[in-house]
């Protein structure tokens, strides 16, 4: 079988790496790597960690354009790549707008489609925007689905969708315990990135803040910002925000946080300088998907600043808790975990439901026809995570 993988974002790149170097390996399965030209120094970072090299460059990104503008851009080259390589599958990775629109040439040519992290879900069409919708399609074109929780297979099982499903865990997991393999095994590597921030405060437990998603511009950023900025007064923390490139999102965060003492600023980092922050960090405020599932991996707790997260197994875990975009709730919850020290540890002792490491393996005895031995993490009952449903008390 002969497998088109496409991804263009760094959190795909990271997801999709060691997948991509999986089927690569695999003698019966023959690979071949599309991007499409987004992030092109961090998806360097990414594929450089695995040893990856692009065959296809769509190259479609353009200054201010629109999400329309970019899907025809995705949809037109990739059907000038799908009709030179002719793979018996596409894979595509998540709920991105290359993955809806890659998606869709594959299923205008009826070549069948993979869908990797298929079947999440949080129950809203504009939350995330446009990510709900884009995972949805793509889940409804696909042959093959590759659910990383049990709660994700039983999402797309109620959407009575045609495709066949296979619980595998998230190549996240897979992706994450790599890279902290690297980083233990090589002195040389983990004194380098322990020198760039030698900088950090030892007396003071770092806050690791992420925050990039469309649906909290404007005022919903004008709220986190408020929150961190009361965070920062405390002299027990130092904050650590790599900020996202988006001006809308730049552009509030260095207007309320740029100078603050115990804020530190930083342009984006590669993903092995953002393991070592992971590593260092005593607590993470994000609304980022992969952080939800990378940070209970490591210990972690986290505080989600959305309204409604697709990934409800880390709050079912107690691992996550969903904070949604309010300041005041956010400053209650960081520092009851960062008060309580009972609370921490019960938070950060609970065990990751995402995956154990082996979830590329599955994808690939999918694909080639072999029996898969499912991930088997404990099912929690399908629900939509969000506000209204939690007690943060």
């Amino acid at each position: 079988m002969h497998v088109l993988s496409v991804f263009g974002t760094r959190p795909e790149a990271i997801k999709m790496a060691p997948l991509v170097a999986a089927i690569g390996a695999e003698p019966d399965l023959t690979s071949t790597l599309c991007i499409t030209g987004q992030h092109r120094e961090m998806l360097s970072q990414a594929m450089d960690l695995f040893g990856l090299s692009a065959d296809h460059d769509l190259n479609v990104m353009r200054p201010g354009q629109t999400l329309n503008e970019l899907s025809a851009r995705l949809i037109t080259g990739m059907d000038l790549v799908l009709r030179n390589v002719q793979p018996d599958c596409v894979l595509v990775h998540g709920d991105t707008t290359t993955a809806a629109a890659c998606a869709l040439a594959a299923f205008h040519l009826r070549i069948p489609v993979g869908h990797v992290e298929a079947g999440l879900r949080s129950g809203n069409m504009l939350a995330p925007f446009p990510e709900e919708m884009n995972r949805r399609a793509v889940d409804v074109m696909s042959q093959w689905m590759f659910a990383p929780t049990p709660a994700a297979r039983q999402a797309l099982e109620l959407e009575n969708l045609s495709g066949r499903i296979w619980v595998t865990g998230n190549t996240v997991i897979d992706a994450l315990g790599a890279a902290l393999a690297k980083i233990d095994s090589s002195p040389a590597l983990s004194s380098m990135l322990a020198e760039r921030y030698t900088w950090l405060d030892p007396r003071r437990r770092v806050v690791l803040v992420t925050g990039h998603r469309r649906e909290n511009f404007g005022d919903g950023f004008r709220q986190i910002c408020a929150a961190l900025r009361a965070l920062a007064q405390r002299d027990d923390v130092q904050l650590v925000y790599p900020v996202h490139l988006n001006p809308s999102v730049r552009s509030v965060v260095l207007e309320m946080l740029q100078g603050l003492p115990n804020v530190h600023l930083l342009d984006p980092v590669g993903y092995l300088d953002f393991i070592w922050l992971m590593r260092r960090a005593h607590l993470i405020l994000t609304d980022s998907g992969g952080v939800q599932e990378e940070a209970p991996f490591m210990g972690k707790p986290v505080l989600v600043m959305r309204d409604v997260t697709e990934r409800p197994e880390a709050v079912a875990a107690g691992t996550a808790q969903l904070v949604g975009t309010d300041a005041a709730r956010i400053i209650q919850a960081a520092n009851r975990l960062l008060d309580d020290d009972t609370a921490y540890r019960d938070v950060s002792g609970r065990a990751n439901p995402y995956g154990d490491g082996r979830a590329c393996r599955r994808i690939v005895d999918a694909l080639c026809g072999r029996p898969v031995a499912e991930f088997m993490a404990p099912a929690s009952p399908l629900r939509t995570a969000s506000l209204s449903s939690l007690d943060l008390a």
